[in-house]
């Protein structure tokens, strides 16, 4: 087994806390993944990890090596982004995240494309609403809608995303039609609400003539899945606010209507966020280029 894979292996295992997650990421057994830690051990002459039945953590020998085994790898893949440059071959497995609805509507679709084009690249996707983290997941790439919270990543913006509130022609039959933001609290309207991890309440931010203004929404319904609004909203439950591209085909059919049309919501920042390291890599970079090329006027017209 390659010394360098074991000192892969390591990494992951120290950033997940887990042989088991560690070797999921990694595509590989436990067993393999526990053997190459055994070996790296057997090499370096020191104990790793301090492993119980219930639990694992670093030695101190542990952590002073993760720091420079971080070291190594960045200096192989940078080594590694010099030659795939020179040759334009980008290989290896890319690892990015984006929100459900970007992910699907808007970066799934251009993946075979991309894989067209570059076929020793894998592609590593993962969809979620919830806040992701770049490091412990392993992440080359991570698209999303908003302003992040690390200021630590590098972010290269795509578009600012139009946002409508809607609702079904059933729901404003059964409740009325409200035109702006105070109508949304004044006759109780039931807004469909997206969860954020750590978020203690629900605040729609709309344009009004006194410009911007942020209104304390309430409603009985909330998910952390973009997708499940939208289908509570097409089945008549409440009033969503969902960026346009997501909703655009149900409003020009007609099975959503927007509301509130004299404060529309803000429009909302789509962007990548990527390390200093990571942009270097030819894979990460033109991947980037290719999701923005191909999905800029998209979200920038909706």
């Amino acid at each position: 087994m390659s010394y360098l894979d074991n000192i892969r292996t390591f990494v992951r295992v120290y950033e997940l806390g887990s042989m088991s997650a560690a070797g999921r990421d990694l595509r590989i057994s436990p067993a393999v993944t526990s053997s190459r830690i055994s070996q790296l051990e057997e090499h370096l002459g020191v104990r790793l990890f301090q492993r119980t039945t219930r639990s694992l953590a670093p030695t101190d020998q542990g952590k002073t090596f993760f720091t420079a085994a971080c070291d190594v790898l960045e200096a192989v893949e940078n080594a590694e982004a010099q030659v795939s440059n020179m040759t334009d071959n980008p290989k290896g497995s890319l690892y990015v995240s984006a929100p459900l609805g970007v992910g699907r509507r808007l970066i799934a679709p251009q993946v075979p494309g991309f894989l067209a084009l570059y076929p020793e690249v894998n592609m590593r996707l993962r969809m979620t609403d919830r806040k992701v983290d770049m490091t412990t997941e392993g992440l080359d790439l991570a698209f999303f809608l908003g302003n992040p919270e690390d200021s630590n990543l590098r972010i290269r913006k795509i578009a600012d995303v139009g946002r409508v509130l809607c609702a079904s022609p059933d729901y404003i039959e059964r409740h009325g039609h409200p035109r702006e933001g105070e109508a949304l609290i004044a006759d109780g309207h039931e807004c469909l609400n997206l969860r954020f991890p750590g978020a203690t309440e629900f605040q729609w931010r709309l344009i009004t003539d006194e410009g911007p203004k942020r209104f304390r929404v309430t409603g009985r319904y909330e998910s952390d899945d973009g997708d499940v609004l939208t289908d509570w909203a097409l089945s008549g439950q409440g009033i969503a606010m969902k960026p346009i591209f997501e909703v655009a085909d149900h409003l020009r059919s007609g099975a959503l209507v927007a509301v509130c049309e004299e404060t529309p919501p803000e429009a909302i920042q789509m962007a990548c966020l990527f390390t200093h390291r990571k942009r270097q890599d030819p894979k990460t970079r033109l991947f980037m280029e290719y999701i923005i090329e191909k999905i800029a006027g998209v979200v920038r017209a909706s």
